[in-house]
């Protein structure tokens, strides 16, 4: 009976491990669900962005898809938030971002800085 309830703990052990895994996995998932509910998209054209302000919602996860119509490449960037990503020609990127206290915050883009100006008040 000892040898068959040592057998159970080293086979079920491994699968325990695989279970807080998954439940990772879905937690992670989830917080993905909740920031898409809250999606917001900017597009960059003419070295601008489109809409330059967006309200969020404080306190809550979001999701900022930037789409860029220019033929050149850009780098969105903020100081603020702490992020950065360069949008290829054609070409649009995801940015998960955490929870914001109320408070305006700058981005922009990097290599047109005199126009592409832009803020995400959250409220």
């Amino acid at each position: 009976m000892k040898k068959f309830s040592l057998i159970l703990v080293l086979f079920l052990y491994p699968l325990s491990a695989f279970a807080e895994d998954a439940t990772y996995k879905k937690d992670e998932s989830q917080k993905k669900d909740d920031a898409s509910q809250n999606e917001f998209t900017i597009k960059i054209k003419n070295h601008r962005f489109e809409p330059d302000v967006i309200n969020v919602p404080a306190d809550t996860k979001f999701k900022i898809i930037v789409e860029n119509l220019d033929n050149t490449i850009e780098e969105f960037e903020s100081d603020d938030i702490k992020k950065e990503k360069l949008i290829g020609a054609g070409k649009k990127i995801s940015l998960y971002i955490s929870p914001l206290r109320t408070g305006e915050y700058k981005f922009y883009g990097d290599f047109h800085q005199k126009t592409a100006q832009g803020k995400i008040i959250s409220k």
